[in-house]
């Protein structure tokens, strides 16, 4: 939490973010949160994905310090920051055989 609460002290709420979203986390343009993530935490993009109403989900993730952070894009370039962590690992499970219980 004091990690979260670090880099969201880095970054100011626009009052152009989205109510649902400024409301819970704290967003910035995507080039200044992916500028911070790199040269605060050494974070990169390890993931990404599509969500509802075309925002851009996106996992950040040092793999040398095991930070990781999840962003949400929305479609006007506003990213912000919904959730951060330790301990991150990379995994590619395969799925279970059809007709199994997972």
């Amino acid at each position: 939490m004091t990690r979260f609460l670090l880099l969201a002290s880095l970054l100011a709420i626009p009052a152009t973010a989205p109510p649902a979203l400024a409301a819970t986390a704290q967003c910035a343009p995507r080039e200044r949160v992916v500028e911070r993530l790199a040269s605060t935490y050494g974070e990169t993009r390890q993931s990404i994905g599509l969500g509802a109403n075309n925002a851009v989900i996106e996992v950040f993730a040092s793999t040398e310090s095991g930070t990781w952070t999840i962003t949400v894009t929305t479609t006007e370039g506003l990213t912000c920051l919904v959730a951060s962590g330790q301990a991150f690992e990379t995994m590619a499970e395969a799925l279970p055989p059809p007709g199994e219980d997972a």
